[in-house]
């Protein structure tokens, strides 16, 4: 039975209070009334949340938080006092930010980029906003085109940096950010190139010849929205192909280019038009 985990635990019993579920070495936990399912058999296996309450009495929810223990996640903050700030985890209880795990002071009614960890003094699930010390790139787990997981951490003159599959550190480059994105976002993104000193390129789009068939996909959407025409050309201002398509020029025109090969578009000098089939009027 894992805290601050989601854990799959078999109903063991009904009691007044609610049911009591155990894990495979027979570790009981109280899952309250108000979240027992409507239809349950005793030996049914169930998905809760354990985590602790205000009486520090380790309980089960059906709730299902925000983020989980090992996690980074981008969560509001409800209420600051004098212990710390209580960030919106999800559930019933909030998540605790002591003040020397903020980075800044954090505001009521602002959110923050947190990590989940455990805090061996207390056994009490805690957050922080100083996330650089739970992320390393001295052993990658990714390699060179791997699609990923990513949350977007802060912005730069450079670009955008992020967390990689919650473990590494990451840069989308200025010029290749060809999409409104937020701090807190949780995209995919795609491993450009590793640098030296395990320094992360991470790109939005896919790479290379990779990313011809998703792009043409998304200009045949296009052309089908807007009765077959596109008025863009390879010669089209590429802030414009970037506003309407969320692409790069560089891109567009690779995604045309195989439209055109495929005979799914003929391009003329005031944009490109859908054709059917093999057609090729």
């Amino acid at each position: 039975m894992e805290l601050g985990r989601v854990n799959r635990l078999e109903i063991d019993r009904d009691t007044p209070p609610g049911l009591f579920l155990i894990d495979e070495e027979g570790n009981d936990v109280l899952l309250p009334g108000k979240y027992i399912p409507e239809n349950f058999q005793i030996g049914d296996l169930i998905d809760v949340f354990i985590y602790l309450d205000n009486e520090e009495r380790i309980i089960a929810t059906t709730e299902m938080p925000y983020m989980q223990l090992g996690d980074f996640a981008w969560l509001r903050v409800n209420q600051v006092t004098k212990y710390g700030a209580f960030l919106d985890l999800g559930i019933e209880k909030d998540l605790f930010v002591p003040f020397n795990e903020q980075a800044r002071p954090m505001q009521a009614g602002k959110s923050y980029l947190v990590y989940m960890f455990l805090d061996e003094k207390t056994d009490r699930l805690v957050g922080t906003s100083k996330i650089n010390r739970f992320l390393s790139n001295e052993n990658l787990t990714v390699e060179q085109f791997d699609e990923v997981d990513i949350i977007v951490s802060h912005m730069t003159d450079i670009g955008v940096n992020v967390i990689i599959n919650q473990l590494h550190k990451g840069l989308v480059y200025q010029d290749q950010v060809f999409k409104d994105v937020r701090v807190g976002d949780v995209l995919k993104g795609y491993i450009k190139k590793i640098r030296p000193g395990n320094k992360i390129d991470v790109t939005f789009e896919q790479i290379g010849y990779r990313n011809i068939e998703p792009n043409a996909k998304v200009i045949l959407d296009e052309l089908e929205k807007n009765d077959g025409f596109l008025g863009l050309t390879d010669k089209s201002n590429p802030e414009i192909i970037k506003q309407i398509l969320q692409m790069s020029k560089k891109t567009f025109k690779k995604a045309i280019g195989s439209l055109y090969k495929a005979k799914k578009i003929k391009i003329e000098d005031d944009g490109i038009y859908l054709i059917g089939g093999d057609s090729d009027n």
